[in-house]
């Protein structure tokens, strides 16, 4: 019984509210994201650094047994410390560093850059530069200007990690900087990206009661690669005691909601933050950080947190054992559900087609960690990628 304007007329209403939601949240960021992120201080990178964590991650495993991940683990794991012990690398200018003249910072700079195009180099890498509060902001930017003259063309995926993002005007600023930095230096327009630390209570929460980092997301648009969570800096901030500082308080667990919520859908990806208790020591010490770390992996994953921060060698292990615990337990039930539902067959569980994508999106990040051979999802990549 409706005329045709009645469907102009809302089309007309909404018209403008659709081009906002698709600009605004385009969808998951296509391909692979990494399981973690290792930072190393600039002073201490060089070109054999991931043979270096390699050698040092199966030297704990020797000296400390038994196994932190199941027998059944071991040769998929130990190939992993073998093949590619760390995915994703920040040469880190700030905390890990620490503040040095300007003439030392300009030359770790510059051997950074000169080790990094050497390699080999792991499959994702990036450079975490200081804040942009006004303290550092000159030397962060300066940094990032001596390391890019001094590399050249940086590599595919090449990231710069932001710390300490407190008000949107940051993230402002580092768009236009992003800008600036590819014009000096002859670099594609769109090429660099970056990631914002979580580490302030007013990136979760601003003063007039608005999530900040909502804004700050949609204020960097594809430049903004990914949220990063901060545990100790954003804890401290908070007024938790030191011992209490952990991944799983309530305070981080608040934190993560607000950025899980605000990055849904827009194609920002999630890290969780890293556990500052070192598998050093004695071989109980060195279990039981190990347990600990495997216990706060697992968590995460739960809680769809895929990728998080390693400090240390001897994390490695846990890292990659935990992790493909988690999707190797999942796989025959995931991959089920799956073939279900696009078999259109009642299963065990009514799925949607959210739902469906999800198991998709599961068994593509098992396979792309090396957690499950292509052949053991029952799928090709193309028909996970088209769920």
């Amino acid at each position: 019984m409706l005329g045709e304007d009645a469907y102009a007329d809302v089309d007309g209403l909404l018209g403008p509210a659709d081009e906002r939601l698709r600009e605004w949240y385009p969808g998951e960021r296509p391909g692979r994201q990494p399981v973690h992120t290792v930072y190393v201080p600039a002073d201490r990178f060089h070109p054999g650094i991931v043979a270096e964590w390699s050698a040092a991650a199966r030297s704990a495993l020797d000296a400390h047994p038994p196994l932190p991940f199941p027998e059944e683990l071991r040769d998929r794991v130990l190939a992993k410390l073998e093949r590619e012990p760390i995915e994703d690398l920040r040469i880190d200018f700030e905390d890990g560093y620490g503040v040095r003249d300007d003439a030392e910072e300009d030359a770790a700079a510059r051997a950074a850059a000169a080790a990094l195009r050497s390699g080999p180099m792991p499959p994702f890498v990036g450079l975490r530069c200081k804040s942009l509060e006004a303290p550092t902001r000159r030397r962060a930017i300066r940094t990032l200007d001596v390391f890019l003259d001094a590399l050249g063309p940086p590599p595919d995926g090449f990231v710069v990690t932001l710390p300490k993002v407190s008000v949107v005007e940051q993230a402002h600023a580092m768009v236009v900087l992003c800008r600036a930095l590819e014009t000096a230096h002859g670099l594609a327009a769109g090429q660099l990206g970056f990631e914002a630390q979580v580490e302030t209570p007013p990136l979760v929460l601003a003063g007039d009661g608005t999530a900040t980092v909502a804004r700050v997301i949609h204020a960097a648009g594809p430049r903004l690669r990914g949220l990063h969570y901060g545990t100790y800096d954003y804890s401290a901030a908070c007024g938790i005691a030191a011992a209490y500082q952990r991944l799983d308080h309530p305070a981080a667990d608040h934190a993560k909601a607000v950025l899980q919520v605000a990055a849904a859908g827009t194609g920002v990806r999630l890290s969780d933050g890293s556990l500052n208790l070192l598998p050093v020591g004695d071989t109980g010490s060195v279990q039981a950080a190990w347990r600990l770390h495997a216990q706060l992996i697992r968590r995460s994953l739960e809680r769809g947190f895929y990728q998080g921060w390693d400090l240390h060698p001897a994390q490695l292990p846990t890292r990659f054992g935990a992790t493909y615990a988690f999707f190797r337990e999942g796989l025959t039930a995931a991959a089920g559900r799956l073939r279900d539902w696009l078999d259109r067959r009642a299963g065990g569980v009514l799925d949607e087609p959210a739902t469906a994508r999800a198991l998709a999106g599961f068994l593509r990040r098992a396979v792309d960690c090396g957690a499950v051979e292509a052949a053991e999802t029952g799928f090709d990549r193309p028909a996970l990628d088209n769920v």
